[in-house]
């Protein structure tokens, strides 16, 4: 019986490590997994949604991005939806954007597009360009995405609209990167998939606290009462993610995760890119309303502890030599590992997302916190004068 003698210290990291992977399962089980539970009662027609399908503007900030545009317009301009209107905001020199976009708009009488002045100053361009969309837009239902963002059917708008209840006011959708093959392109996949678990996984529990710019629909009337952009003008972000942390409610805020309702980038090429990009929300995470921050922030404390407690009674049990104690802290990594993969491949699954997580994810579940932490110290050394408007 001395298999099951257990000294100070290994009963300490048994403890520990157990404690935490209940933490962990928690977190899975009851946030992380819901975005699999809603895709399952949609199936099983289990919600309810609207049969109106009430006029849409789509509004696109662009930014010489006219590779982008080509690739994109004509799927958004083939949506299967009765009566909508598509509104580019050219942001940048009047260059080739604005011939095809003319062009473009000699074939479809739903295309509109306008720019913003040269001779702004003093105020976030992007969010200038959004209110100009909204200003110009004919209907009260807006849907904001970006120029590089491609649908994945033409049921994009219908999947949206069928969110659009009397007391919706707020829809979010999910945004992904199509699969790309190298180190980095699986990184920033894996990243954007947790921190849309995360976020959707709040909204989904009745807790919304941030939405992304890219695949987003709320009401004109929601826009204009809040004063559009106001409580953060002086910041050159915050159109999408502080902005729906100011009005989304769980009352009025609706999540759509069907997988025919998802929008794609193509995968990112330069580090760079995606670090601004994070750096970007870095700046403004601090300035988010509620607990959520801190019950994002004990998740990945307690996973950086449950890393370091089931190592820790792996060690300490074959220093010692007592196998049943390594026995239990390689079982508990086993078991939270099965736990993660299940949820996170069956998450990516119903998101037809087609990188799939097997050996990495370990990996990627141990970086994605200390590249978190990156971006954030990085901000942190940054002048803020870069993160106001100019």
């Amino acid at each position: 019986m001395e298999a099951f003698a257990f000294n100070a210290v290994e009963q300490v990291l048994l403890i520990t490590a157990g404690g935490l992977l209940v933490i962990q399962a928690i977190y899975y089980f009851a946030l992380y997994n819901r975005i699999n539970l809603h895709n399952r009662a949609a199936r099983k027609n289990e919600l309810r949604f609207n049969d109106e399908l009430p006029p849409i503007s789509i509004i696109i900030c662009a930014h010489n991005e006219t590779e982008n545009l080509q690739r994109s317009l004509p799927a958004m301009l083939a949506q299967d939806y009765p009566q909508f209107e598509l509104i580019v905001i050219n942001d940048g020199e009047k260059n080739e954007n604005e011939t095809y976009l003319t062009q473009l708009e000699n074939q479809h009488k739903n295309l509109y597009h306008s720019f913003v002045p040269n001779s702004s100053r003093y105020i976030s361009r992007k969010k200038l360009a959004i209110t100009l969309g909204i200003r110009a837009s004919h209907y009260d239902w807006l849907v904001l995405t970006e120029a590089n963002c491609l649908p994945q059917s033409n049921q994009w708008l219908h999947l949206l609209a069928r969110n659009f209840t009397s007391r919706t006011e707020v829809v979010l959708g999910y945004s992904g990167y199509e699969r790309g093959k190298g180190w980095l392109q699986k990184q920033v996949a894996f990243d954007n998939l947790f921190t849309s678990m995360r976020y959707l996984g709040f909204a989904l529990a009745g807790s919304p606290y941030m939405g992304i710019g890219r695949n987003l629909a709320y009401r004109k009337s929601l826009f204009f009462d809040q004063k559009g952009f106001s409580a953060h003008l002086n910041l050159q972000r915050g159109d999408d993610d502080l902005f729906i942390n100011q009005v989304a409610t769980s009352e009025n805020t609706r999540v759509e995760t069907d997988p025919a309702a998802v929008v794609r980038m193509l995968p990112l090429r330069r580090k760079r890119d995606w670090k601004e990009e994070k750096i970007g929300y870095a700046s403004t995470a601090p300035l988010y309303k509620g607990i959520h921050r801190w019950l994002n922030g004990w998740e990945t404390t307690t996973r950086l502890l449950f890393y370091a407690a089931w190592m820790a009674t792996v060690i300490i049990g074959i220093l010692h030599a007592h196998w049943l104690v390594a026995g239990i802290g390689l079982l508990l990594f086993l078991a939270r590992f099965t736990m993660q993969a299940l949820i996170v491949n069956q998450t990516a699954n119903n998101l037809n997302e087609k990188q799939s997580y097997a050996f990495l994810l370990p990996i990627f579940d141990f970086l994605q916190p200390l590249q978190s932490l990156n971006w954030k110290l990085r901000y942190q050394f940054r002048d803020k004068r870069e993160f106001l408007r100019k």
